[in-house]
């Protein structure tokens, strides 16, 4: 008997999924190998790591992610590719690369739509569920939700309208949102891998790149740049992602702890990738970046910009009824919220 399990055993570890041989082992059910860009030590790192934890405590260790962090199983669209061929089994990924699966989620990216976090959360909580669903019928299942925080555009010189046409943007891979916002403004974005984006910054083939505050700071990006925008161009969602195939494996107890776990974990990664991008902030400042300043024209143009883009990405990425319910909640949220505006660094 104990040959038989074993044999099942060493069957189930080729896949990714360990069993536990007698009760008293402290070896997990099922484990599941998910990959992160977060690098090791960081503070969404930390968090990731914390989730972990507490997720083998509370399904009284039937459940155990094993994490990848730092790109070492490389980008989000290589670790899409392990997942398929099994390899991996999901991963904490940023909107790019939950776009490659449901194009549709990258509604809430569009550039220069939102002013602030209240706008993107109540807009976000309204589609929670259709994104769900969609990314069930893809063969995913939404593990737990994270807001990553603003990106702004990064830069050698202030970017304005008069200058685009001299800027080498970096755009992350083939990404169709990002190469579109440039293309509406005639700028011909330069593609390449989040992992090459240091040494193109140090050969000079890039000059321009959109990023977090944190992300500048961990990719060491900062160093090469003199400017960072005054306002915000998009919050990109961010979810852990897990095939459908192995979240199956997990008992229906131990998915409901789950659920009440990340809910945990998308308050606690939003207030510290907040944190994170307060205090990338500092070190900016410290580097010498400076502010580019957003005046009334280069805020028409962004709008302008942002007109351009969303209307150009319909029938790509998503629906001309999805975006007018996005537009509709949008519209709803500043009819209460009369004061809102754009969230800007000082």
């Amino acid at each position: 008997m104990k040959k038989s399990v074993l044999i099942i055993c060493a069957i189930l570890v080729g896949v990714g999924v360990s069993c536990m041989e007698a009760k008293g082992s402290d070896r997990p059910t099922v484990t599941i190998k998910i990959a992160t860009l977060a690098p090791k030590g960081s503070a969404m790192m930390n968090v990731l790591e914390e989730l972990r934890d507490r997720i083998r405590k509370e399904t009284d260790n039937e459940v155990y992610f094993k994490i990848y962090p730092g790109a070492i199983q490389g980008d989000e669209k290589d670790v899409l590719t392990k997942i398929r061929l099994g390899q991996l089994h999901g991963g904490a990924f940023t909107s790019n690369g939950m776009g490659r699966i449901v194009p549709e989620v990258r509604v809430t990216d569009i550039p220069f739509l939102f002013k602030n976090y209240e706008e993107v959360a109540y807009v976000r909580s309204k589609l929670k569920d259709k994104m769900e669903k969609l990314f069930d019928e893809k063969g995913f299942a939404v593990v737990a939700w994270a807001d990553i925080g603003f990106v702004h555009v990064f830069s050698k010189e202030p970017v304005t309208a008069d200058n685009l046409g001299n800027l080498k943007v970096w755009v992350w891979g083939d990404d169709v949102l990002s190469m579109t916002i440039w293309k509406t403004v005639g700028v011909t974005p330069i593609s390449l891998s989040i992992t090459d984006v240091l040494t193109s910054l140090s050969t000079k083939l890039i000059d321009t790149a959109p990023s977090t505050p944190f992300g500048a700071v961990a990719f060491r990006w900062y160093t090469k740049f003199n400017y960072i925008s005054e306002i915000p161009s998009t919050d990109p969602s961010s979810a852990l992602l897990v095939s459908k195939e192995t979240w199956e494996k997990i008992s229906p107890e131990s998915k409901e702890k789950i659920a009440g776990i990340a809910e945990w974990y998308h308050k606690t990664i939003t207030t510290t990738n907040r944190k994170a991008n307060a205090d990338s902030l500092k070190i900016l400042r410290e580097a010498g970046i400076k502010v580019a300043p957003a005046t009334e024209e280069n805020i028409q143009f962004v709008t302008d910009m942002q007109l351009k883009t969303r209307e150009a990405l319909v029938g790509k990425l998503y629906s001309r009824e999805l975006l007018e319910e996005v537009l509709g909640y949008l519209d709803e949220y500043r009819k209460m919220h009369p004061e809102s505006d754009y969230i800007r660094i000082q």
